[in-house]
């Protein structure tokens, strides 16, 4: 499964459309963010690639999950979400 990893700064649009490409060429995409700030620019982007699709009847929702990651030889908590159709 292809991971987009969503930081603070991210631009929600642009990770939004990376998300339906991925959406449509794999069915799924899981979404990785570590820190508040990464969270709610991954939620926007879910919400925003959602609007994207809609008009094509995809009803996209996602399945928040922790996951442990590296970042600089450090253990991180990130919140995953998988993004697929219901």
């Amino acid at each position: 499964m292809e991971v987009l990893r969503v930081a603070g700064d991210s631009d929600v649009k642009a990770v939004a459309g990376a998300l339906v490409a991925v959406f449509k060429s794999r069915g799924r995409v899981e979404v990785q963010a570590v820190g508040a700030g990464a969270v709610n620019q991954a939620i926007k982007a879910i919400a925003i690639s959602r609007g994207f699709v809609a008009p094509n009847g995809i009803d996209l929702v996602f399945i928040p999950a922790f996951s442990e990651v590296e970042i600089n030889d450090e253990k991180k908590t990130a919140i995953k979400f998988f993004v697929q159709k219901r």
